[in-house]
């Protein structure tokens, strides 16, 4: 079997609040070779990590990464209650900037690889991104990660990061050379279990597939020749592939 990379999901994301401190900090304790998390900036322009943007699904407040400062946006309480109940709430989770991630993947694993993935469509948000990731030394260490063409090929033709986009139908803003931009593509467990998935696997990209978060899935990722599977729980597929036992 081929070396596959190991990428945990928002951190650990079945276990733990997704795009936090203790997300990452237990799924680099578990042993991934990789963390993936989504990047958007505050209205003082500083990265923090949140899927939606929006806070409401996960810390209960209905107001948007963009329309707060660092200092409110440090204030809400990630602990994720609509999915974890009060487990994780009022025990000091916060939405973590990028910086704080940062300093904790790199004091844990030095060798750790990130999937960034830019949310907020702006090139600032990616210069912003990519300052930060060169001044923890991690910048040859990342997948670049957007459903959106004109980010991956500004990402590409800038910096020339390791790009990875997504079938087109996915991506907002592609043109006609946008995969071109592409080093890797990117398919979902819907597209890894289609009729699709043979059409897309004759483009010839290296392949990351996501979330493969039981045996059945991560057995027919490993079978469609997967590069890097993403999963919310990572113990089932490094279970499989003889990491953990």
């Amino acid at each position: 079997m081929k070396k596959i990379i190991v990428e945990g999901h928002r951190g650990y994301c079945a276990q733990y609040p997704e795009n936090t401190l203790i997300s990452f900090e237990n799924a680099i304790k578990l042993g991934v070779d990789a963390i993936e998390f989504d990047v958007w900036l505050t209205s003082d322009k500083v990265p923090m990590l949140m899927h939606d943007g929006n806070a409401y699904r996960t810390c209960g407040v209905d107001k948007h990464l963009r329309d707060m400062t660092y200092e409110e946006a440090k204030k809400l309480d990630a602990g994720y209650e609509k999915k974890f109940g009060d487990k994780f709430v009022g025990k000091g989770i916060t939405v973590p900037t990028l910086e704080e991630v940062l300093q904790l993947a790199t004091s844990l694993n030095p060798n750790l690889m990130f999937g960034v993935e830019i949310k907020e469509y702006t090139e600032e948000n990616v210069d912003l991104t990519m300052e930060l990731l060169n001044k923890y030394g991690v910048f040859d260490r990342c997948w670049f990660y957007a459903f959106n063409g004109r980010i991956i090929k500004y990402i590409k033709e800038k910096y020339n990061g390791r790009t990875m986009g997504y079938p087109d139908v996915q991506m907002k803003e592609f043109a006609p050379d946008t995969y071109s931009y592409y080093e890797e593509l990117g398919l979902s467990m819907a597209y890894v279990k289609s009729e699709l998935c043979d059409f897309y696997l004759k483009k010839g990209f290296p392949v990351h597939m996501y979330c493969a978060d039981n045996e059945a899935d991560v057995n027919l990722c490993i079978e469609k020749g997967a590069d890097l599977i993403t999963a919310n729980d990572p113990v089932p597929l490094m279970k499989i592939l003889g990491r953990i036992k």
